[in-house]
């Protein structure tokens, strides 16, 4: 799949979310990239560069205070290479496994955990 359609999934796949979630979603950056770079795989103590599907940069919502203004947008990575590598290896739908990566990284916008974040998928 090139960039452009995991792209589009992407975005389309943001676009169908909750209404409630994305309103409540402010100063926030999407970007799709073929692979992280190397001071997130560092940081993040990643062996491999498939290791990450995707990742949250941010202050999540539940630290932020009177402090917090001014920043720079918070971001999430969506990593092409390797979602479409996890997908031919499990054998998931593409779509389906880029909106799992969004809603997982949203997730920890809002400071959700992992458990929360599965049951809201489920909902949805």
């Amino acid at each position: 799949m090139n960039a452009e359609t995991f792209q589009k999934i992407a975005e389309d796949a943001y676009a169908n979310l909750p209404a409630r979630f994305k309103r409540a979603i402010s100063n926030v950056v999407i970007f799709t990239e073929d692979f992280p770079d190397a001071d997130t795989m560092e940081k993040m103590q990643a062996a491999s560069a498939y290791d990450l599907l995707g990742l949250y940069q941010g202050w999540p919502l539940p630290e932020r205070g009177s402090q917090y203004g001014g920043q720079p947008p918070d971001v999430i990575h969506l990593y092409r290479q390797p979602i479409l590598a996890y997908c031919d290896a499990q054998s998931e739908d593409v779509n389906h496994c880029i909106r799992h990566v969004l809603v997982h990284e949203i997730g920890h916008y809002f400071g959700f955990s992992d458990e929360e974040m599965e049951v809201i998928e489920c909902r949805m």
